[in-house]
């Protein structure tokens, strides 16, 4: 799988097609085998790496961004090689601080935006954020509010791109005609959940993507294992968790179609999947999380222009 580099969407800034995503690292993967991943991920040509202040499940919340500042901090040029993606939105419950409502709840105020910023810029040890992700909408806090925030954070120099994850197509276009309004650039990117059993972004996000500009970064697009050879795996012995036996019953008809496809064409089913979405005319590239006991993850950015 050749790696290449285009455009996020309509923007200028150049992202390989397959994103590291991180949300594994420091509880499924170890610090010591982030270091591995994240340094064969330069050899390569992954210069885009995807992650989030929450993630870190099993030990802190920013855990995982802790991991890449530390990996950033052993220099060779690691932080200059990469185009960073972090996300603000949940709770970042850390020991050391005291409770506190902004930063223990969910949010787009631009008091949380500005705490959480500089929450991650100091985990992340970076004087800046290339693209900064809304992880989720907030429906409830004025637009004129949370872009205020992100352009004065732009202003600073702390953030380059501003984009969204998990919007519906009419929050794309509002936050996008918002934007406008204020004479911003507006969202740069949506990451949503897409892949060859999951294809409900075509309906609207894809459409507000290609007319809006955005690049588009499809999460879980190995629907969380069943397309990477759930039914082989099952077959062979391997344990499944109760749940994803559930998911592989239920889509048991088309999953048989499916590998027996892969093995016509002779390639392994997450070879396939993922060909999928990069070869599809919409995408800028695929964001991929190491593999862990349970799911392998990839997410595939897509190229708003041709989103659709």
């Amino acid at each position: 799988m050749a790696i290449d580099h285009r455009r996020l969407g309509k923007h200028g800034v150049l992202v390989s097609n397959i994103c590291l995503g991180t949300m594994n690292f420091g509880w499924h993967t170890t610090q010591e085998e982030s270091f591995k991943i994240m340094d064969r991920a330069l050899e390569l040509g992954i210069n885009f790496f995807d992650t989030a202040d929450v993630y870190g499940w099993g030990g802190e919340q920013g855990d995982t961004e802790e991991i890449l500042g530390r990996w950033f901090a052993q220099g060779g040029g690691r932080r200059d090689a990469v185009v960073l993606a972090t996300k603000v939105f949940n709770p970042v419950k850390r020991k050391a601080n005291r409770a506190e409502p902004n930063t223990d709840g969910r949010s787009l105020s631009a008091y949380k935006i500005r705490k959480h910023c500089e929450g991650s810029l100091k985990r992340l040890q970076t004087d800046h954020i290339d693209l900064y992700q809304m992880h989720h909408v907030d429906r409830d806090c004025p637009w004129g509010e949370t872009w205020q925030a992100f352009e004065q954070l732009g202003n600073q120099g702390k953030v380059v791109y501003v984009g969204s994850s998990n919007f519906a197509g009419w929050d794309i276009a509002t936050a996008c005609q918002e934007a406008f309004k204020r004479g911003l650039t507006g969202l740069s990117s949506e990451q949503s959940i897409y892949h060859l059993n999951n294809r409900m972004l075509e309906l609207e996000v894809i459409p507000a993507c290609r007319h809006y500009g955005l690049g588009l970064i499809p999460w879980s697009p190995l629907g969380g294992g069943l397309l990477g050879g759930a039914l082989a795996k099952l077959e062979s012995g391997r344990r499944a968790s109760e749940e994803s036996l559930k998911e592989i019953n239920k889509n048991r008809p088309k999953l048989e179609q499916y590998e027996t496809l892969c093995k016509q064409l002779g390639e392994p089913p997450a070879a396939v999947a993922l060909a999928w979405l990069l070869h599809d005319p919409h995408r800028d590239g695929a964001d991929h999380r190491p593999p862990n006991h349970r799911t392998t993850g990839v997410h595939p950015a897509r190229h708003g222009n041709h989103a659709g």
